[in-house]
């Protein structure tokens, strides 16, 4: 894989970049085009006013914030935490991944993470001086699936961390309760430690949500990460946690005072109240949500892609090959002149770039108007 953390400009960026200078529509990188709650952007507005989070808030974050993440994680899942030494407030979900790394691993360290991922797991496994080992999720029967097997044989005497994410980006896939229970017993089995991305916890449509840290024998090794961004629509506020046991939220913390500090101050109280909104908030979110994947699902598919549909998160795969087209950069960097529409290709997320050639992503976390705007266009361009 091309190793974009040492310089250059992502592909997120470029393909934004396009889609602002030929006004096409951006469903290439993830952030919806509607705010969140309006009591949540006000909770921000009144502790602004009010002075809280003006000035550096504590290094761990507020006690607000790290007391509603574990009141979350609670009631939801039954996990406990103490909101003293088991939660750690971060600039993100981001800033959560890359402090886990540099703090878990390091040179003669292997990182196992489920190829295609997210772009940053790349850079931090990099930036930690660890080795990245991917373990790819393969299409079958119009989803990703996980080879148990051969995450068995990726791992050697030098594994350290597990990095999981799921619900998956970019695939959509939500890892099952027996394929969590198998990767749990053989983290167990090489006394592995696990770092798992749980950002779209709330947007799964199908199946459900099993965080790996309540399986046997995980809570004492897994660091559970999660974020405000994807669950209330405000990605620009950059709040995400960490929960796990103490000496490795120590450890998290430890290096990410060397990164941000602190951040999100104001932000951080608003979250916390955020995280106390109603069941039917989550439960609205999800059928509006899958109200719009099951849109672009089906324009997608009548102007001709294949398409894996997805279980979770707001992204939607396909597959370009009944186009044509076998180069996903060319099929998307062509795209917005020829559809008027901005996708991003997923050989982006793989080392193994080859195997995510013919695939492109596309985000539905778009107003309905804007995605039935999308289908039209790409059904004019290809469905001919």
């Amino acid at each position: 894989m091309t190793k974009e953390w040492l310089g250059g400009t992502t592909i997120f960026a470029e393909m934004s970049a396009l889609a602002a200078r030929t006004g096409a529509i951006n469903l290439g990188q993830g952030f919806p085009d509607t705010d969140g709650p309006e009591p949540v952007r006000e909770a921000a507005v009144r502790a602004l006013r009010d002075g809280r989070g003006n000035q550096y808030p504590p290094g761990p974050g507020i006690p607000e914030l790290r007391t509603a993440v574990a009141d979350h994680q609670r009631s939801r899942y039954g996990l406990t935490y103490d909101p003293d030494t088991e939660v750690l407030v971060t600039a993100g979900a981001t800033e959560a991944i890359a402090a886990a790394l540099l703090a878990l691993a390091g040179p003669g360290d292997e990182v196992v993470a489920l190829e295609p991922y997210y772009d940053s797991y790349a850079a931090c496994i990099g930036m930690a001086g660890a080795t990245r080992v991917p373990v790819t999720l393969r299409p079958r029967d119009g989803a990703y699936h996980l080879d148990l097997d051969e995450l068995r044989d990726a791992l050697t005497d030098r594994t350290r961390v597990l990095l999981l994410n799921t619900p998956h980006n970019p695939t959509g896939t939500v890892l099952t309760r027996a394929e969590l229970t198998a990767v749990a017993e053989l983290a167990v089995e090489r006394d592995l430690l696990v770092v798992t991305d749980e950002v779209y916890e709330h947007l799964v449509f199908d199946g459900e949500h099993l965080p790996i840290a309540t399986l046997p024998g995980m809570r004492e090794r897994t660091l559970t990460i999660s974020s405000a961004g994807k669950t209330y629509s405000f990605t620009g506020w950059k709040v995400g946690w960490v929960t796990g046991p103490p000496h490795l939220v120590k450890a998290v913390r430890s290096a990410k005072q060397f990164l941000t500090y602190v951040s999100s101050g104001p932000f951080q109280y608003a979250i916390a109240e955020a995280l106390r909104l109603p069941q039917s908030y989550y439960d609205d979110l999800r059928a509006d949500l899958r109200t719009k994947r099951d849109l672009l699902c089906a324009g997608l598919t009548a102007a001709g892609f294949d398409v894996y549909r997805p279980a979770g998160t707001y992204f939607v795969t396909t597959d370009i090959r009944p186009l044509g087209e076998t180069d996903g950069f060319a099929f998307c960097r062509a795209l917005p002149e020829r559809a008027g529409v901005v996708g991003i290709p997923n050989a982006v997320f793989y080392d193994h770039q080859a195997q995510g050639a013919p695939f492109v992503r596309f985000a539905f976390c778009k107003r309905e108007r804007v995605l039935r705007e999308a289908t039209q266009r790409l059904g004019d361009a290809f469905s001919r």
